[in-house]
């Protein structure tokens, strides 16, 4: 146990750090001088934040001098499970870590207390420093404050002394919300009173030493330790404060059960606090505003967020900041370990002056280089490997040290990922100036952030220059003004958070209504996976109607996903609108929106059916979730006749044929018309065209062929691929898993070709000649990749864990995924890595292979 405090209050280090990275606190003491709650030019901004529990900020670590992740080290017992798996353990740290930040808060409110008196005391003599009415206007209802956290403080301190699971504090934080009208009074007055301040110190040396050299005592167990903080900083203390039982309260409902005395009143202090903060930025929005604007309006912050932007012919990471008036763009500055973190600007646009590209415009575009989409696939199984590593460390004895090695690996390789993934162009211009270009990953995103600016374009705005003290204060006050704190990245997330779901999608887009007036409609499904969002479906266009009718469904991969965005788009046929930035026309978004994939609303086996609203436009689907292991368990077909789900050489002999039927024809159909697709094999098919092309081939149907030539090719594309994937035995045989496995991973060029052109051979001619037939299909569509985007590692990537899965005898040995968020493991990396190695290697002949006998053992 820590030792306690003079004040009785545990020293929780770990705690302290999680809690003032979460702003519990008020950032404590970084040694003389420290003037925390201020920017280094002395600005800070007003604000407050309502944080809804939806959008609770989260327990993050902090990011390092250079943007790395830094991930504060908890007592060995919470990572193994000690206080995590018991709430109310974690209420305690909670407390613990917010009532030490009380009694930081109260030595700061004493330390203003402190001239109070003396300059009251001299106000009425001959030789006044201030008149009472300026004492007052400064110091107004500093000490009901201080009486009112002190009252609560003493309350609070016994309970956390005495701790047990029938401790009851809720009635505390209910009072102590209920008394939040005197902060109303506060912020009322604020500016008058720091306004009077400066006009003081200005007017009189005297005040003006004493408004510099404050002291505020540190906690009673640290000997003489005080620090000399501003009369301004410590003003600026209820202001900030004022969030901090709010955000105390939401994670105190977290770890307190339900059947808890304290959960009823913990819920009525919330809502006490977020209604108070809701009227306080009803009247003012204090949370936004830096600095005034040249109307003398006061400019405030309207969005922010990570983005990638391309300069100098390379990717840098960048934090963008939409004002009320201006764009700007920063990057982190390395600072000295334990400084303050601060951001340095690159640019900004009055949006006065922001243009976005126009058609004309795109003709000077320089083509943004890309990556090959393997290397990125490469490093996806690379982190999700680490993510396997890192689990298992966690359970093993004394394995922190190496989990935190991983965990700075991990964060490395997806900040990669992350800067070489977006390819979606954004321009923007300075009408004056130069343009500038990021590079996102959706649609979606990419739509939020024009919108947010036209919207606020619509105003009358003024163009304005800052000088160079004026960009510094606004650069500043950026780290206290964002709402976006760290780059999307697993070492960012707390290790509670959820991992996000691993398998399959089933999503229906039934309708949609709300269109004023009729066009061609369709809608596009994406997900997140590796911190942006991928596009993964497509409905069909539906023509000329106000109130579509889509009723498709669709069968999405997800690889850690937590949410589902559906965007709606009028089909635009105009080629004049072409944009050559990335060589599609580009359809008008109608609306968008997004839903949380929560994994207890979706893993039921029923469909669940929901709504999204977006700009007056409801669009109704229903969504259902497999997980990976359930959807490619193999289970053979009950029927004795049909296709799926029976053995290949059973169809091949019935059908008197060399391959399967459904695979020449699926084959033979995709290279007719979609060989040319964009992401074939990789978009999904409508799912209830697929389950009918399934019901036509198991059932043999006459009119097969004119239903594959009407059937939207990506139906067809994923027919074959449910073909594979429905096997009672994956094509290259379980018999041969392992040395598939082994025969991979050889280093001597020779020895591999010997032994990976051995083990073709020694498969069953149906499987040998099918897969022979599968693999120059998948080559040939590869030959087109600068037009449909599939390379031969993508391709490998979708077919390689179908063709090649362990059997459960293999699983039952250890080798099978042991969790959802396993499920890129090494063996994944292998299968895609056989494939991969057939697709690059040059023709195989059947009958050259049968030829070329050697004497080469099986049991490699």
């Amino acid at each position: 146990m820590e030792p306690l405090s003079a004040r009785g209050l545990p020293r929780l280090s770990w705690i302290d750090t999680l809690y003032s990275n979460f702003n519990y606190n008020t950032d404590g003491y970084e040694g003389e001088g420290a003037e925390d709650g201020k920017s280094q030019d002395g600005s800070e901004p007003l604000r407050f934040i309502d944080e809804s529990p939806t959008m609770s900020p989260q327990l993050c670590a902090p990011l390092g001098p250079n943007g790395e992740a830094v991930s504060p080290t908890p007592p060995e017992g919470l990572l193994s499970g000690g206080y995590i798996e018991k709430g109310l353990e974690m209420k305690k740290l909670v407390l613990s870590g917010f009532l030490a930040s009380e009694e930081i808060y109260i030595n700061q409110l004493e330390a203003l207390l402190l001239p109070m008196r003396p300059l009251k005391a001299t106000a009425t003599t001959s030789q006044p420093v201030l008149t009472i009415q300026q004492v007052e206007t400064i110091f107004y209802k500093i000490q009901d404050i201080f009486e009112i956290h002190k009252e609560f403080y003493d309350a609070l301190l016994p309970n956390i002394q005495q701790w047990d699971e029938k401790v009851t504090v809720g009635h505390l934080f209910q009072k102590l919300a209920s008394q939040l009208g005197v902060y109303k009074a506060f912020v009322d007055n604020y500016k008058i009173a720091l306004e009077t301040a400066e006009k003081c110190s200005q007017a009189n040396i005297q005040f003006q030493k004493i408004s510099e050299n404050l002291k505020v005592k540190g906690p009673k167990d640290a000997k003489d330790c005080t620090t000399t903080v501003t009369m301004e900083a410590l003003l600026y203390k209820p202001i900030d404060r004022v969030t901090r039982s709010t955000l105390v309260l939401h994670d105190l409902l977290k770890h307190t059960p339900k059947d808890h005395p304290d959960f009823p009143l913990l819920q009525d202090a919330l809502r006490i606090s977020q209604n108070f903060l809701s009227s306080i930025n009803e009247e003012i929005d204090p949370r936004r505003t830096a600095v005034t604007t040249p109307k003398g309006e006061a400019r405030q912050l309207v969005k922010d967020g990570f983005l990638v932007e391309v300069s100098e012919n390379s990717r840098k990471l960048r934090h963008v900041f939409l004002f009320t008036d201006l764009l700007l763009c920063a990057k982190m500055k390395k600072t000295a370990v334990g400084r303050h973190q601060q951001y340095e600007c690159k640019w900004y646009i009055p949006l006065a002056d922001l243009t976005f590209q126009t058609l004309d415009e795109c003709d000077s575009c320089h083509s943004v280089q890309v990556l090959p989409e393997h290397e990125i696939e490469e490093m996806k199984m690379k982190i999700s490997v680490l993510k396997s590593e890192i689990q298992k460390e966690k359970k093993a004895p004394k394995g922190q040290s190496r989990v935190e090695r991983l965990r700075k690996k991990m964060n490395e390789q997806e900040s990669w990922l992350l800067m070489h993934s977006p390819t979606i162009p954004f321009r923007i211009n300075n009408k004056h100036g130069k343009s500038y270009l990021f590079l996102l990953s959706s649609d979606y995103e990419r739509s939020e952030w024009k919108e947010s600016m036209q919207k606020l374009q619509k105003k009358d705005l003024q163009a304005c220059v800052l000088s160079s003290v004026e960009l510094q204060v606004l650069t500043s006050s950026c780290f206290k003004l964002r709402t976006v704190h760290n780059i999307p990245v697993t070492t960012n997330k707390d290790d509670e958070e959820t991992s996000g779901l691993y398998g399959f999608l089933n999503v229906i887009v039934h309708s949609a209504k709300g269109f004023k007036e009729s066009a061609n409609l369709y809608c596009t499904l994406e997900v997140d996976s590796f911190g942006y969002f991928v596009s993964k479906a497509k409905t069909r266009v539906f023509r000329d109607t106000s109130e579509p009718q889509w009723n498709e469904e669709f069968e999405i991969e997800l690889e850690g996903s937590q949410y589902l965005r559906i965007l709606c788009y009028e089909k635009c046929y105009d080629k004049s609108m072409l944009n050559k930035d990335d060589n599609e026309i580009v359809d008008k978004i109608m609306g968008k929106g997004q839903v949380q994939l929560d994994p207890q609303t979706v893993q039921s086996k029923n469909w669940h059916m929901d709504v999204i609203e977006m700009n007056g436009i409801k669009v109704e689907f229903s969504m259902k979730f497999t997980s990976r292991d359930l959807s490619l368990k193999r289970t053979p077909s009950k029927k004795q006749s049909g296709v799926f789900g029976v053995k290949i050489n059973v169809v091949t002999k019935r059908e008197r044929s060399k391959v399967p039927y459904i695979v020449r024809q699926c084959i033979e159909e995709v290279e007719k018309r979609g060989i040319d697709e964009v992401g074939i094999y990789r978009i999904s098919g409508v799912a209830t065209d697929i389950q009918a092309l399934k019901l036509a081939f198991d059932t043999n149907t006459k009119d097969i062929l004119m239903m594959l030539s009407d059937m939207d090719i990506n139906a067809i594309a994923g027919t074959l691929k449910l073909y594979f994937r429905e096997l009672p035995e994956p094509l290259l045989t379980d018999r041969f898993y392992r040395a598939f496995m082994e025969g991979i991973a050889l280093s001597d060029p020779a020895a591999k070709e010997n032994c990976m052109m051995h083990l073709l051979r020694s498969l069953p001619d149906p499987n040998l000649m099918t897969f022979l037939i599968l693999l120059e299909h998948l080559k040939r569509v590869a030959e087109k990749e600068p037009i449909n985007k599939m390379s031969l590692h993508n391709l490998a990537t979708v077919f390689g864990p179908t063709l090649l899965r362990p059997s459960e005898s293999e699983s039952s040995k250890g080798q099978h995924i042991t969790s959802a968020s396993d499920i890129w493991s090494h063996d994944v990396m292998a299968q895609v890595q056989v494939l991969l190695y057939y697709l690059q290697h040059p023709p195989i002949s059947f009958s050259e292979l049968k030829r070329n006998t050697l004497y080469f053992s099986t049991d490699v």
